[in-house]
């Protein structure tokens, strides 16, 4: 768990790479930066994916845990 209180929650468990990436990247555009969004996924491999995606767009991982197979991330928006 954690206590930074995200600014919108985003749900892809059940979906597969790239899936989660994509639709977190689409949440983030429409964000202000400096906003928090949480992100729930199953995919294992995402724990990769998400470090990766945040180095590469310049967005910032806060976070990330996982919850009873489920792998949940906090990406600051940034740029």
């Amino acid at each position: 768990m954690s206590d930074i209180k995200p600014d919108e929650v985003l749900d892809t468990k059940g979906l597969n790479c790239p899936l989660p990436i994509l639709k977190a990247k689409k949440a983030l555009k429409g964000m202000e930066n400096g906003k928090i969004l949480e992100l729930a996924s199953t995919d294992p491999g995402a724990i990769k994916d998400f470090e990766a995606f945040c180095k590469a767009t310049g967005n910032k991982l806060l976070k990330s845990w996982e919850d009873g197979g489920v792998y949940m991330f906090l990406i600051e928006r940034v740029v």
